[in-house]
């Protein structure tokens, strides 16, 4: 199990240091936000295919299934419009903690509504958890004296978990006919597809990834294609709950990341939300022996 654990952490360090990766792009490289999303899933999306071909035997899916590929792959798209451009506007760290940490909330939800799995009482408190975290990080005096682009940052960053969430709800019944890889290398594709067409409202991209390709190709290789690869060989040695719990290693190597390079702060408020947030995490786990 040891194994399974380091293989999950490696890459929830890797995911959680996107934020930072895409910062310096913007402020060393001047690379936008959307460039960045559409080039990690244009570097992404083939490794993942071979990786397909090479280890599951395959890249097609199930019948009926490419087009809940496609929607995952426009949830994939959605999200990282969305992450990138919150990431620019109110930080790594607040990003990471919302986007990160919302997303198994809606995911909650959402399979009540969509699944019809039971909304338990666990699963109230947990959304009453993550609704108090995340009001408490855009009403801190910090949030408020970075002014409107913040909210909206954070607004965003809320988006970002919903268009994950989304993917996962999308996902749960294609994975067991298709696979784990073939369906996500399919959505991924139709990600990198869907995002190409926002290439037009940047400026000059070409030479925006003339002088970031190194990093590009960082969050499309190894935050993307190689952290799934770890993620993917790991939880068949990990229990999914215990592979829950590693996880939250991604916000809080964000977060990290944010106070160390770029030194961002978030107050005494913004802990406080983003503990809850992390506490509405915990208290979903399942329990041993127990019901919900």
């Amino acid at each position: 199990m040891l194994a399974g654990v380091l293989l999950i952490a490696l890459a929830s360090v890797s995911w959680g240091t996107t934020g930072s990766v895409s910062t310096l792009l913007a402020t060393r490289a001047g690379v936008e936000p959307l460039l960045v999303g559409a080039a990690r899933m244009a570097v992404a999306a083939p490794l993942l295919l071979a990786g397909s071909r090479l280890l599951a035997g395959t890249v097609a899916v199930a019948p009926g299934d490419g087009a809940r590929a496609l929607l995952m792959g426009a949830c994939m798209a959605g999200y990282q419009a969305a992450y990138f451009t919150a990431v620019a506007l109110t930080g790594i760290a607040v990003t990471a903690v919302v986007a990160i940490c919302s997303a198994p909330l809606m995911i909650a939800a959402l399979a009540a509504l969509l699944l019809g799995e039971r909304l338990t009482a666990r699963v109230v408190a947990a959304l009453a958890l993550g609704v108090a975290g995340t009001s408490l990080l855009v009403a801190a005096p910090e949030a408020g004296a970075r002014g409107a682009g913040f909210a909206a940052g954070v607004g965003l960053a809320l988006l970002a978990g919903l268009a994950y969430a989304l993917y996962a709800v999308i996902a749960k019944a294609g994975v067991a006919r298709s696979g784990p890889l073939p369906l996500t290398a399919l959505a991924f594709t139709a990600a990198a597809v869907l995002m190409a067409p926002a290439l037009l409202a940047v400026h000059e991209p070409e030479s925006q990834v003339a002088r970031g390709w190194p990093w590009l190709l960082y969050l499309g290789a190894v935050a993307t294609a190689g952290a799934y690869a770890l993620y993917a060989a790991g939880l068949r040695r990990v229990p999914a709950s215990a592979a829950g719990v590693v996880t939250l290693l991604e916000p809080l190597t964000a977060a990290v990341l944010g106070a160390v390079v770029f030194g961002e702060r978030v107050g005494p408020a913004g802990v406080v939300g983003a503990a809850l947030l992390v506490a509405a995490i915990v208290v979903l786990l399942p329990r041993r022996g127990g019901g919900g």
